[in-house]
Formats: C-alpha cells, structure tokens, sequence
C-alpha cells in the first residue's frame, strides 16, 4: 500500500509525502551502548520517500542482509518551509506528531562507518521508516517533555523522553534548516533512546506515547 500521511484516527492529511530527515545520537545512552563519540553537533541522515511505510502494515523485514535493528523515535510532520529558520519559527512549523522506527541493517552500517562512509545503505532501504498516524502539535500538552517505549512481544525494549534528547526538537529544526530546506509534508525522526536491538519475523510490536496513543504492527 502506498504511504500517506495519516491522523492517527486513520484519516488522511492533505500534505504531500516528501524526505525523511533522520537525527543520529541524540541520546546519551543510546550513544553509549553503540560505543559511539558524543557529537558536537547533531548527525543527520536522509531516508528518502520510499523508505516510508504505515505503521499498521506488517513490517516487511529485509532478507540476507544481516540483523535489522530497530529504533523508536518521536517523528515530526512539518507544515511549512524552514530555512535559516529561528527555534521559535521552528516550533511554529509542526503540524503534528506521531512515533516512527529507523530501521537499520546494524552489520551493515558497521562496516560503512568502519570505512568512513556515509549510512544510507544501512538505513535508507525501501520500507526502513514505518511512521504512526499523527496526533495534532495542539493535542500535545508539553513536546519537550514526551514519553514513548517501544515492546516486542510484550516485553519492554525501549523507553525515552525528550527531555533527555542532546538537542530540544525546536533546537534540532533550526539546525537542520540552516543547512537544508524543510519542506511542507517532510517528517523529521529525533533520535532514539537506548534499548535498540534486532527484529525477527514474527515479532508482534507495540509503540507508544504515553497519554496519547498506542499502536500495533508485527514483522514478516
């Protein structure tokens, strides 16, 4: 099934699908358990529109291609142009906010970073960022103070706040803008909290924001 954008009510939103605009290390512990150098500034990676899929399809894993690992992060759906945008601006620019999976072929990135090469063979495959439904930005009591966790089959992976993230969401918007156009329908994934690991057919996942939604997909 194509990717739309979608509320979490499963309506669409009349916004066109454009790039997936990927944060790298911007949570300490998640830094840590990959052994990775803290940044100074953030990391970023694209994951173009192909790689984007509708949470409640099945998770169509890649095969022969090593372990893929998954990384639950809070995504943003941006509603109007950013350049050289201030933090306040930034803010003004999200439209709503949903859950999304960075998937990563782990070995594969390993090797690419081993040779000082750039991660989109690991991270940017056809269907590696399955996106939630999306609640509105005014439906949303405090951005910098929301809580998510990732379970696979029923057993807690994953769990952050965006209050630990390195960068705040308005902070990483304005940083992103000033080196590349953020375009209305362009999501934005912010990183991701410790507990990664690999997935296998057949898991069942649950994703979460606390207090405002949850959501069920499985492998295949």
């Amino acid at each position: 099934m194509k990717y739309r954008h979608r509320w979490i009510s499963g309506d669409r939103i009349d916004l066109p699908v454009g790039k997936v605009v990927c944060v790298g290390r911007n949570y300490a512990a998640h830094i840590q358990e990959l052994n990775n150098p803290l940044p100074d500034d953030p990391v970023l990676f694209i994951k173009p529109s192909t790689a984007m899929v509708n949470l409640d399809q099945p998770i169509q894993l890649p095969r022969n291609r090593g372990e893929v690992h998954h990384e639950t992060e809070v995504s943003l759906l941006i509603k109007e142009p950013l350049t050289n945008a201030s933090e306040h601006e930034a803010n003004q620019a999200i439209m709503a906010i949903g859950l999304g999976l960075d998937l990563t072929l782990r070995e594969l990135q390993a090797q690419q970073k081993s040779k000082g090469l750039p991660w989109e063979v690991a991270k940017a495959f056809d269907n590696s960022c399955p996106l939630s439904g999306f609640v509105a930005v005014e439906h949303i009591k405090n951005t910098e103070n929301l809580e998510f966790a990732l379970s696979v089959n029923g057993e807690p992976r994953q769990k952050g706040t965006t209050e630990h993230m390195l960068t705040s969401i308005p902070g990483l918007l304005s940083y992103i803008s000033r080196h590349f156009t953020l375009l209305p329908g362009d999501i934005v994934l912010t990183g991701t909290p410790a507990g990664v690991g690999p997935l296998e057919p057949g898991d069942e996942l649950e994703l979460s924001m606390t207090g405002t939604f949850s959501t069920q997909t499985r492998c295949i």
